[in-house]
């Protein structure tokens, strides 16, 4: 059974940048293309991040050129650096597998509120 582990969440004034982390057990997650998604209250969850087993990247356009994802194969690790961060950035924020998901974590929380 896969687990996966989201931390890094807070409350953080608009402008300021918060680092978020996902640590999986059960499987490596090198083979697979991975994902940051957020769900906002009241809204379905949506990808705002994906990197490629390969390490290519693409990202939401309202996070573009502010959220940058990263891999640590060696740690099996997923990050999501966010600056410039802004109240609609507000979410509960997950990691998981792009394709067939692996059973959701707790996700972590992101509040940007001044």
């Amino acid at each position: 059974q896969v687990q996966l582990v989201e931390s890094g969440g807070g409350l953080v004034q608009p402008g300021g940048s918060l680092r978020l982390s996902c640590a999986a057990s059960g499987s490596i997650l090198s083979p697979y293309a991975m994902g940051w998604y957020r769900q906002a209250p009241g809204k379905q969850r949506i990808l705002v991040a994906i990197i490629s087993s390969g390490g290519d990247i693409n990202y939401a356009d309202s996070v573009k050129g502010r959220f940058t994802i990263s891999r640590d194969n060696a740690k099996n690790t997923l990050s999501l650096q966010m600056n410039s961060l802004k109240p609609e950035d507000t979410a509960v924020y997950y990691c998981n597998k792009n394709g067939v998901r692996w059973p959701w974590g707790q996700g972590t929380q992101v509040t940007v509120s001044s």
